[in-house]
């Protein structure tokens, strides 16, 4: 086996080990933050909230399943989300999986409409009033991407 295989195969298994923190990260995330009325849920809503009060906003999410890839719209919002948050140095990650976004946050009843998953801001109205270990963990991660020029990496959940 050569050096390149060897570092070729630590590489693999660091890429996979770091993605599977940042998943755990994100999940521990999303329910402290909703333990702590911190999340903004909708599209529509969290650009409201960028644009009313961009410094509160300290993470942003954007989810989409295989079939929203062809929704034009839902792409050039994200587009546009993407730009502001680069903008404004706030972290963003992507998502493949707002069903297990929707379980997280308790959002499965089958009996009420649907919500909209595809964009999830994280807020802070008050830099210290609230410290997250796992915003920490997802920000060093988010940061370590961008130094390889994935400027929004996807994170998969856990199972």
């Amino acid at each position: 086996m050569t050096l390149e295989e060897v570092h070729g195969q630590e590489t693999v298994v660091e890429s996979a080990d770091r993605m599977q923190t940042a998943g755990k990260a994100l999940h521990e995330l999303l329910v402290s933050a909703q333990r702590e009325e911190c999340l903004t849920v909708g599209v529509y809503e969290s650009a409201k909230v960028m644009n009313v009060d961009p410094d509160s906003v300290t993470f942003c999410i954007l989810a989409a399943d295989e079939y929203d890839e062809g929704d034009i719209a839902l792409q050039i919002h994200f587009t546009l989300i993407q730009a502001f948050c680069c903008e404004n140095d706030i972290n963003i990650v992507r998502l493949n999986d707002t069903e297990k976004v929707a379980q997280i946050l308790g959002l499965t009843d089958e009996s009420a409409e649907p919500k909209d998953l595809h964009c999830i801001l994280i807020t802070n109205p008050n830099e210290d009033a609230w410290k997250d270990p796992a915003l920490e963990k997802l920000g060093i991660f988010c940061d370590e991407s961008r130094k390889v020029y994935d400027w929004v990496p996807s994170i998969t959940l856990p199972e």
